[in-house]
């Protein structure tokens, strides 16, 4: 879905514990957070010592967000730079590979 981005620290950390049900003090893991705009992003990291929060804001265009719980994922350092680029993650038709092979004519 999406998230009020008035969130602040707190509130993005109740987030994380009590909607995904995931320790928000898991050290150097970075949470992120897409509102109804798709132009801006919250991001939130514990660093051991306190939480860091991130905010972006995109002058042109959006990131591609998943829309439902199911959809959250865990991204790769790569997916991370390619969604902060604009980019989709996952593709919306991903090329598959064929279990029976077409027939020749």
């Amino acid at each position: 879905g999406y998230t009020d981005l008035r969130r602040g620290i707190d509130g993005l950390a109740s987030t994380i514990k009590y909607q995904f049900e995931l320790d928000p003090f898991q050290k150097n893991i970075l949470f992120l957070f897409c509102g109804k705009r798709t132009d801006r992003i919250k991001g939130l990291v514990w660093e051991g010592d306190g939480f860091l929060l991130l905010y972006k804001r995109l002058n042109v265009g959006g990131f591609s967000w998943p829309r439902t719980k199911e959809e959250a994922m865990e991204v790769t350092p790569k997916q991370y730079r390619m969604l902060m680029q604009g980019l989709e993650i996952v593709a919306r038709r991903p090329i598959e590979e064929l279990t029976d092979p077409p027939k020749t004519m």
